[in-house]
């Protein structure tokens, strides 16, 4: 990975789990816990692919099973988001750029619930039952839930940033098109007409000016 990929990676995963830790983590909602660093690991995953992907989800994994107040083996949820990471990677769109919110959010949802079984499984291996006291459904369901409401405050976010510190293109083309359009939007709504019906209204206007010149020149010759 590059220099500004790592820099960046670890600056929004070190704000995610300090969010996670002492503000979500605290809530106390029923069922699981809103995951923003798993967000995190799929806005980036989104931007970098597979490889990356994997990368962000181990080294985001192995920092939060050493946060305080870890109560799992070292190495579970490392295992957990990289195995997510790569999956998510394999979601990146070819040319960059994501046509609708929905392919991000079906990706939120299945994250959510892959990774609460994939928690869920590693942790009956090492003897951990926590899960089934709880319920796993309830776990799942609410994992999805949380998670998918906090998507679009998290992972649009991460992703414009991941683009930005690449130099992508993208970013800044998407943002000049997106002011473009808005621009155009406001100055519709304010006058109630569109920029291009004005244009072509003064086109009109302007080629029926130069036929009546020219029939008065017309007119000239012929006295």
């Amino acid at each position: 990975m590059r220099v500004n990929r790592i820099l960046l990676s670890v600056s929004l995963v070190v704000v995610a789990l300090v969010l996670q830790v002492s503000v979500l983590s605290r809530l106390h909602l029923p069922g699981a816990v809103p995951d923003v660093a798993l967000l995190t690991v799929l806005g980036l995953a989104l931007v970098y692919g597979h490889v990356g992907g994997a990368l962000v989800g181990f080294g985001t994994g192995l920092l939060a099973d050493l946060a305080p107040p870890a109560d799992h083996a070292a190495g579970r949820y490392a295992l957990v988001l990289c195995v997510i990471g790569y999956l998510a990677g394999l979601a990146k769109p070819e040319n960059g750029r994501l046509k609708s919110a929905t392919g991000p959010m079906v990706v939120v949802v299945a994250a959510a619930a892959g990774s609460t079984l994939l928690y869920a499984g590693v942790g009956a291996l090492v003897g951990d039952t926590a899960a089934r006291h709880v319920g796993l459904g309830w776990l799942l369901f609410t994992a999805a839930l949380y998670d998918l409401l906090l998507a679009p405050f998290v992972v649009p976010g991460v992703m414009a940033l991941a683009r930005r510190a690449d130099n992508d293109p993208l970013a800044e083309t998407g943002s000049a098109a997106q002011a473009t359009d808005i621009s155009s939007g406001w100055l519709s709504s304010g006058t109630g007409l569109r920029i291009g019906g004005q244009r072509s209204g003064l086109r009109v206007k302007a080629a029926r000016a130069r036929v009546a010149r020219a029939g008065r020149i017309k007119g000239v010759k012929r006295l």
